[in-house]
């Protein structure tokens, strides 16, 4: 999970939303929602940082406080995120994100500018994710599952990588450390980021904070 600066909303929704009646299921225009949430989260699932493409048989479109519960926000741009499939269709044990939360609600949202969802998470050595919040770490197992197996692999797997390549250049200054650092968080281009690249941000800041 990473922060996401949202962007202006699909002149779309907010013509739907002043519709008499308007709903989130009689919204018309989920193509152009979906292009949106995928370009302003370049190209990461909202909660596990899986790839997402803006097709409606690859992604989903997730509320972070359920449309159950909080009816009222259900047209809300800033609490819809673009979420992967998360392994739709397959046991509850073996589902994640979006398909995993149901109408469960999150005490954080990763599109919140006031508090800053990368202030408490945490990524250990071997791709476990945590959150310093009791309540928000509660979350990312119970409601989001993020710590299944394959998921936690995966991200192990890429920073081992990433730390392959440094132990194949040898001695790294703290410049070159920082440039990737601005790479990896995307601050050097516009595109599209790595699929899990939030645990190198991570290991990146540690070291540098250490240095």
């Amino acid at each position: 999970m990473r922060k996401i600066a949202k962007g202006p909303e699909p002149a779309s929704l907010t013509r739907h939303r002043q519709t008499d009646n308007a709903d989130y299921e009689n919204y018309r225009d989920k193509e152009t929602l979906r292009l949106f949430l995928v370009a302003e989260q370049r190209g990461l699932c909202c909660y596990c940082l899986r790839r997402i493409r803006p097709e409606i048989t690859e992604m989903k479109i997730a509320h972070c406080l359920s449309q159950h519960n909080h009816p009222d926000e259900q047209l809300s741009y800033a609490n819809l995120l673009g979420a992967c499939k998360g392994n739709e269709g397959q046991k509850p044990a073996a589902q994640h994100c979006d398909t995993k939360q149901g109408s469960a609600d999150l005490s954080r949202n990763p599109a919140d500018p006031i508090r800053d969802i990368e202030r408490t998470i945490r990524f250990e050595g071997d791709g476990t994710i945590t959150a310093s919040d009791p309540a928000f770490d509660k979350e990312l197992n119970d409601v989001l599952n993020l710590n299944l197996k394959y998921l936690q692999n995966n991200r192990k797997a890429v920073l081992d990588a990433f730390k392959e390549t440094l132990n194949r250049k040898g001695d790294i200054g703290r410049r070159t450390l920082e440039k990737w650092l601005c790479d990896w968080n995307g601050e050097l281009h516009n595109g599209e980021l790595q699929p899990y690249c939030q645990v190198v941000v991570f290991w990146l800041r540690k070291r540098l904070a250490r240095a």
